[in-house]
Formats: C-alpha cells, structure tokens, sequence
C-alpha cells in the first residue's frame, strides 16, 4: 500500500512527495528506493523536520497512533489507512486535530466499493433488525477483526439505535464468530484475497445479502486521493470515508 500511495503521488500532477519514513530501513538514500533525489527518508519519528501538508499513513496497528499524533502536532493534515486502532485512541486523535482545527481522515478502507457497501448497510439496518458480517482478507492481515467489519458494525448499531437480539448463548467452540452490540462478526485470513465482505440482514421469509470484493490494492488510491483534497479543504479530522462521499 505504501508503494502505491508513493506511486499514486508521484503520477498526481498537483501532488510531490516530499519525504518517506520507514523505520525499518537503514539506508537514508531515496535514489535506492527510486526516488527523487530531493525526497528525504527518515526511519526516526523524532529526526522528521520537513515541511509537508499531507502525512498519508498505511503502516501497522502498532505504530499508526504515534505516526498520526506526530502529524497532527506538527500541523500536517493526516490520511490514514491502517485500521487497529481503539475508539479511545481515534477520540484522541480526533481531539487533537479538531483542537487545532486541522483537516484530517481515518478510514477503514479507501476502496469506494467498500465504502458504499458500508452506506447501503447502513440504510438497510433501519429496516432489518438482524444482520452479520463476513469479512476476507489475506493471510498476512495482523488484524482481526478488520476496520471495515468494525466501522460497518458501528454504522448498523447507530442506525438501529440498539443492540441486536442474541438467539443463544450455547457456542463452546465460538462459532458464532466476534460480537459487536449483538452484531456479529466472522473474519477470514486466507491465501488468495485481498478485501472482501459481505454483510447479510435476515428478515421473516427473507434475507438481504450487500458484498464487496477488492481484487488489486490499486484501487484504494482512488479514495486517497480524494481524501487528500478533502482534508486540505477540512478543518477537523472525520473517521471513515463514508463521511465525504
């Protein structure tokens, strides 16, 4: 996703990237990563001093809340994609931001099928009082559940207004996957996807089925990039790309 955010901003013409922070690399030199040679590499967070609008963040759950409240405090407007975060800790970012009346985004996903599979969720829980989600990613996801499935959750309890009715309790090998005000959740970690989910409502003598399905991680550039000119216009941060579309 990273290399393809610096490709995505590279190709933008109203768009130059600036710097790139790694902490895994040792070697500073952007022309080893073919990049320009005025790009600076940094793999400290404390020796970044550039200045710069947008800090686009697609790194891992333990590192994502430090990075963005680096950004934040050093007034640059922040794009993150890396979902694992806590409410408690995007509260915190958002009170940041807001406080200093920086535009910004935390998104679940940047993929626009995703997003409005989330929307029409979203419409279809006002009338459908029972639903679970199935979302697949690849083996290699250090997350479970992801932030999609937990952000459509969340916009299906809101819309409802409470918890969903549980059936039964009796599940000695926790079959009946994760569980989010009622809703439940069944993640996948499998070879062979990239995003998929799907979220089924029941209702007496029917059911509702909404699915996404993500094929190449290309396609979440096109939701960053609208992000980027969103937030530049933006004065606090908003959780979820549902939000701006």
């Amino acid at each position: 996703m990273g290399q393809k955010a610096v490709r995505m901003v590279n190709q933008s013409e109203d768009m130059h990237l600036v710097a790139g922070f790694n902490p895994s690399v040792t070697d500073l030199n952007p022309q080893i990563y073919d990049l320009n040679e005025d790009v600076k590499i940094y793999n400290k967070l404390t020796d970044i001093n550039v200045v710069a609008d947008i800090w686009i963040d697609f790194s891992i759950p333990s590192a994502v809340f430090e990075n963005t409240k680096f950004a934040i405090e050093h007034g640059i407007r922040p794009v993150i994609g890396t979902s694992g975060m806590s409410e408690e800790q995007t509260n915190e970012l958002k009170r940041l931001a807001d406080n200093s009346n920086l535009g910004g985004i935390i998104a679940s996903n940047f993929g626009l099928s995703a997003v409005l599979m989330m929307k029409f969720a979203q419409v279809a829980a006002k009338y459908f009082a029972e639903s679970e989600i199935v979302e697949k990613h690849h083996e290699d996801k250090i997350d479970a559940p992801s932030g999609t499935a937990l952000n459509t959750a969340r916009l299906i309890y809101e819309a409802r207004g409470h918890d969903q009715k549980q059936h039964s309790s009796k599940d000695p090998l926790n079959t009946r996957g994760g569980d989010y005000h009622g809703i439940k959740i069944h993640a996948l970690r499998l070879p062979g996807f990239v995003a998929d989910e799907e979220v089924i409502f029941g209702g007496v003598g029917e059911t509702l089925t909404i699915s996404q399905s993500t094929t190449d991680r290309e396609s979440f550039m096109t939701g960053v990039k609208l992000a980027i000119h969103e937030v530049m216009k933006s004065d606090h941060l908003v959780i979820g790309l549902e939000q701006i579309i």
